[in-house]
Formats: structure tokens, sequence, C-alpha cells
């Protein structure tokens, strides 16, 4: 779709601080500038019933006004789009001196219906939105392309009609599933993810919504904080799903990141894997090397939320013990109402394992260039 509209000045990277890569930024989609970008069927549709798709909130309740940061309150004027994106400007991206942020989307309710054409025209419509509106817009803005991953043929035709996009640098999907991710359905998404050099990104959100599995192997929880703890455990049976069924084997350019499902507790979590491989390994002969080193290989993962031991001193040999140096990556989760600033949520670290954590580690993954600044020059 066209934009009839003047592309907003880009604003440039100041060159005052470290150089920062944001790997989890929620940037809002109007529900009237979607429904522009759907199909006509849709958008009587939508006109008519409403979005019908299942939503968090519908279960359980968030932190904060409607899951944001109670300062959050971006101008509502004439134009939605451009009075977001500048304040998104103005109160992250330039307040924190930002090289790159990774969008990641708004909405993860597509994921719940069992209407798998209604939820891909959404997930295109929200790739097209975002391309145009955003990703445009402003150099430093780079997207996720979401897909239906009920059904993982239309998922890999949408990864291969916007993947290519330069300002496109992963696929996304919610951590509530029908299937762990390991699972073969999967797989023409993964085929499709190495086919365009995307890495598959899992973020937490959708458990035990509309057609997804419980949030628990127990069955639902009752109160948010349960809900958020219990989302751990479903990344975790992903991350095992990977190694056991033999993705990393099948596809060894494939990388996976997790998202916004918090890090530490990745580290006693890979032991007991690598402790149940080496009594079991005969049940998975094509599994040849320890979980650890599939998960040092192709798995990346974000630091929101950051735990914090009790005792300070435990923090750094935790951060060795998940491969932090090479495999974290930093994110803040804005605007949300748990959001972690760049420069408060982590304790004091060594310089150089920051530099990895706050921009190397997600340069590379997502092959991003150094920033130029506008007076010339590099700030890596």
């Amino acid at each position: 779709m066209e934009s009839t509209q003047t592309p907003l000045s880009k604003s440039r990277t100041s060159k005052s601080g470290p150089s920062i890569i944001d790997c989890d930024i929620h940037a809002s989609i109007p529900h009237d500038g979607l429904k522009a970008y759907l199909p006509r069927i849709y958008r009587e549709q939508i006109e008519t019933w409403g979005k019908r798709l299942p939503g968090q909130n519908q279960m359980y309740m968030n932190g904060g006004t409607n899951g944001s940061m109670q300062e959050h309150q971006p101008t509502r004027g004439g134009n939605d789009e451009d009075a977001y994106l500048n304040y998104m400007r103005a109160n992250h991206i330039d307040k924190f001196n930002l090289a790159y942020g990774i969008l990641t989307g708004s909405d993860y309710g597509v994921h719940t219906t069992p209407d798998t054409d209604y939820a891909a025209a959404l997930c295109s419509a929200s790739n097209d939105y975002v391309i145009e509106r955003y990703l445009s817009r402003d150099s430093r803005l780079k997207g996720s392309v979401h897909i239906p991953k009920q059904d993982p043929i239309l998922s890999a035709k949408e990864i291969d009609r916007v993947g290519s996009h330069p300002d496109m640098v992963q696929v996304i999907v919610s951590n509530g599933a029908e299937r762990p991710y390991g699972n073969r359905r999967y797989e023409p998404i993964y085929e499709a993810c190495v086919r365009n050099n995307l890495p598959f990104a899992i973020h937490v959100s959708m458990e035990g919504i509309g057609i997804n599995h419980p949030p628990t192997g127990a069955g639902y929880v009752s109160y948010y904080a349960e809900y958020r703890a219990a989302r751990t455990q479903i990344m975790m049976a992903h991350l095992a799903s990977f190694i056991f069924e033999g993705v990393f084997v099948k596809y060894p350019d494939l990388k996976v990141i997790m998202v916004e499902a918090g890090m530490l507790w990745i580290a006693p979590y890979i032991w007991r894997l690598d402790q149940d491989w080496k009594a079991l390994r005969h049940q998975t002969p094509w599994v040849k090397e320890p979980p650890s080193e599939y998960y040092r290989k192709h798995v990346k993962v974000t630091s929101q939320p950051l735990e914090l031991p009790p005792q300070k001193e435990l923090f750094m040999p935790m951060l060795e013990a998940i491969s932090a140096r090479d495999n974290l990556m930093f994110a803040s989760d804005y605007p949300h109402w748990d959001f972690d600033s760049p420069l408060l949520a982590f304790p004091k670290i060594d310089e150089d394992i920051k530099r990895r954590i706050f921009y190397q580690n997600a340069a590379d993954l997502y092959n991003l260039s150094s920033v130029k600044l506008a007076e010339g020059g590099v700030q890596a």
C-alpha cells in the first residue's frame, strides 16, 4: 500500500554515550490504521463483529495501564502514526541514544484463533503497516515478520513475501502454542527462515489463550503473577523440543531467540538437560552434542525481565553460566510497565561484556552495520 504522506524526518543518533540495540520495543498499531491494509472481507467483518480475537487481558490482568507504564501517554491527534512515532523517538529512541530498535509487535492475539486465513490476513496487514509507517520513516527501526503459526504453509509464504525486506530482521511468534516448537509440523517455517536468513524469535504471550494449551502442565492459574512465572515453563519446553527433536541438526544455520522470558533460569535448566542427555542419549541418537552446545551455538536470549540474585556477587557467575558474552542481548520491553531502563537495569559489569550484551551480539545476529554519526565516523 503506497503512503500518501511525506515521510517524517529521521532523527540522528547522538554522539554521546554508548551505542545500544534494544531487542524488544512494542510499537502501537492503531486499530483503524491496520484495517486499511486488510482485504475488504475482513474490514467488513471487523466493522460488524469487532476483531474477534481472544486476548490475554480477557483471562488475566496485567501491570500498569493496559500493560504500559503509567507515564506512557503518547499524543493522539489527527495522525496517530506520526504522533506515536515522534513520541517513541523522544521518549525512548533518542532519550537512550539507541543505535537500533527491534520492533516486536503489539498484539499476539493473532496466534490464538483457529481461523488461519484471517490470521494470515492480519499478519500480512501488520507487516505491511510496520514497513510503511515505521521502518521507512526511521532507519534505526527494524521489524519482525509476524506469521500465522497455526498454519506453517501460510507462514512460510508470508516469510517469503516480506522476509527479503532489508529492514525485516527476524520472524516472531508467541510463546503460547499448540505444540512445542521443535515439532516437525513447524518445519516449513524453519525452512523459510533459513531461506531468508532470518532468526526465529519466540516472545512470551498468549499462553493458555484461545487454541493454545494451558499455561502450566497443571492447568490454568488464578493470578497474573502466577501467569508470568508460568511463561518460563513453556519457554523451557520449546528449548528442549528444539534440541531433542533435532531441529538444529536438520537446520544447522537456524538461530532461535527467546524474548521476554528472563535469562538466569537458563543455567540450571541447561545443566539438567545435559545430565539427562548423558543418561538417555540412546533415545535421541541424532543429538550428537550436549544440549548446552546447541544452546550456545543456536540460541540467543534477551535480558528483560532481568532477574537479580539477592547476593550481587552471584550475578557475574550466572552471566558466565548462560554464555552471556555471546548469547545475551539487551531488551527494554518499552513501553510496558516492567520496562528495563538501559541505564539502570544492569548492575555494574565489565565494559567488554557490556558492549557485547548491549550492542555487538544483536549487531552480529541481525547483521546490523555500525552506527554512522551525523558528522561522520562510526560508533560501535
